[in-house]
């Protein structure tokens, strides 16, 4: 299972990219960070500078189709850059065009909003982006995890780094059931 952690070069919230990473990578899967530049990204602990990590892809280089899922980390300013740059939202639209799965939390479905792939689907998220989902025609649900099979893909959500456990736990077991090998 080859899992794509999307982030912008600064403004990923540190333990909603660590903790899944070390979650997909102990249960033998290869997680791998894109992002729109090269070398290292900076993350951050809310609004202090977090540790730095490198960059193993950046978009437009790969595709959605060299990876079995994605994972979408929140913190403010990521989403936010990532969903101004054309190559970044064409790389997540990739993943729901193909039915891969997504898992996203805190303010990371921004992204989706402007790969347009929340209409119709049940996500939650931080509180705040409760309106901007509403408009984007998604149904907006405050849980610790939401799993929405009602589209092309399964989409799991979280609201924050506390729902973390319950957001690695959905996330790898779909993941795993969509990396299977189909019989």
């Amino acid at each position: 299972m080859t899992v794509a952690f999307l982030v912008a070069p600064q403004g990923a919230e540190q333990e909603e990219l660590t903790s899944p990473w070390q979650a997909v990578k102990t249960a033998g899967g290869q997680p791998r960070l894109v992002s729109t530049e090269q070398g290292h990204v900076q993350a951050f602990r809310h609004l202090d500078r977090g540790d730095r990590f490198p960059v193993d892809a950046v978009v437009p280089e790969v595709s959605s189709a060299d990876f079995d899922a994605l994972v979408l980390p929140g913190g403010v300013a990521n989403p936010d850059f990532l969903r101004m740059n054309e190559d970044a939202v064409e790389f997540v639209r990739g993943f729901f065009e193909q039915g891969k799965p997504v898992a996203v939390i805190c303010h990371g479905p921004w992204t989706l909003i402007e790969a347009k792939a929340v209409a119709g689907r049940t996500v939650t998220s931080w509180p705040s982006l409760r309106t901007d989902l509403a408009n984007a025609g998604a149904q907006w649900v405050d849980r610790e995890v939401q799993i929405c099979e009602d589209g092309p893909n399964v989409l799991i959500s979280s609201r924050k780094p506390d729902d973390l456990p319950a957001f690695n736990n959905a996330l790898l077991e779909h993941f795993a059931r969509a990396a299977a090998p189909s019989r």
